[in-house]
């Protein structure tokens, strides 16, 4: 089973600093279910939205892809 690292920070109300092995990343939105964006310092770009039930949506886009 491989060793995994993430860890997750609140720096503000609706702004997190989430850390893992292999980049950083910022997410701002809301936590209860509303819109998130999130910036990686891999270049990737990640919007997420919860439905309501079991659905949700997700786009990822990464820095100078077309």
């Amino acid at each position: 089973m491989p060793v995994t690292f993430r860890k997750s920070f609140q720096i503000f109300p609706g702004v997190r600093l989430n850390i893992n092995r292999r980049s950083m990343s910022l997410t701002f939105g809301s936590g209860k279910g509303g819109p998130k964006r999130t910036y990686s310092t891999t270049g990737r770009t990640t919007t997420s939205h919860d439905l309501p039930g079991p659905f949700g949506y997700r786009k990822t886009t990464r820095r100078g892809a077309h």
